[in-house]
């Protein structure tokens, strides 16, 4: 049986460390939202194929990340048995589940209402695709707790200083989550996105830290 977990484990760091990558790739060619909707919708008209092709990418990304989280909390008890640490990774795996709705819409619905011009198909479909996006600030937070769980462990995969990073990477996401698309803020989209792509690159390296066989991590103290 240790073996048998040790090994499903293994493949929720593999799905994570895949899935991380992957977002990476596509926040790289994403660009910082703009909080102005027509520019944001002329951008998008000005390269809608590769929009279409970059948030595609982001959905199978975000598939991934889902599963990661799912992944984890089934087959980790030291995740079971913090309920704060285990909610951590169900929000992040409901959180990266809801913005696949996002990210599909992007890739059909807004690319082409942008190509065609067509304001009023834009705005419904921006309203909902930025709706459901909120579930990437779910995301974002919960990156920041599991990284603050690594740097208070016994046993941490990573460095202090690098679970720090991890933790300071989901919160500023989520900060210009924030500023961005809630308050309208400019500097919003860029924190967003530098931050964003920062943390995925942690959570790439999170994943192949691993330790394998599993069984012989010391637990995270109960919270």
């Amino acid at each position: 049986m240790p073996d048998t977990v040790s090994h499903q484990t293994s493949a929720a760091d593999l799905w994570l460390a895949a899935g991380a990558a992957l977002l990476a790739a596509a926040l790289i060619t994403h660009g910082p939202p703009d909080p102005d909707l027509s520019v944001q919708m002329q951008h998008i008209a000005d390269g809608h194929g590769r929009w279409a092709l970059v948030h595609w990418m982001a959905a199978g990304a975000l598939f991934l990340l889902s599963g990661a989280g799912f992944l984890a909390i089934a087959t980790n008890p030291a995740i079971r048995r913090s309920p704060v640490l285990g909610s951590a990774w169900m929000v992040m795996a409901l959180g990266a589940l809801i913005t696949i709705s996002t990210a599909v819409s992007e890739a059909t619905a807004l690319s082409v209402a942008a190509d065609s011009g067509d304001l009023a198909t834009f705005t419904i479909w921006w309203g909902f695709a930025s709706g459901m996006a909120n579930g990437f600030l779910g995301l974002a937070l919960a990156v920041a707790l599991i990284a603050y769980f690594d740097l208070r462990g016994t046993d941490g995969r990573l460095p202090g200083w690098a679970a720090a990073a991890g933790s300071l990477f989901g919160i500023l996401s989520a900060t210009g989550w924030i500023l961005g698309m809630h308050l309208g803020l400019s500097i919003g989209g860029p924190v967003w996105l530098v931050s964003s792509l920062l943390m995925c690159l942690w959570l790439v390296w999170f994943g192949i830290a691993a330790r394998i066989p599993r069984s012989t991590v010391i637990p995270a103290r109960d919270v």
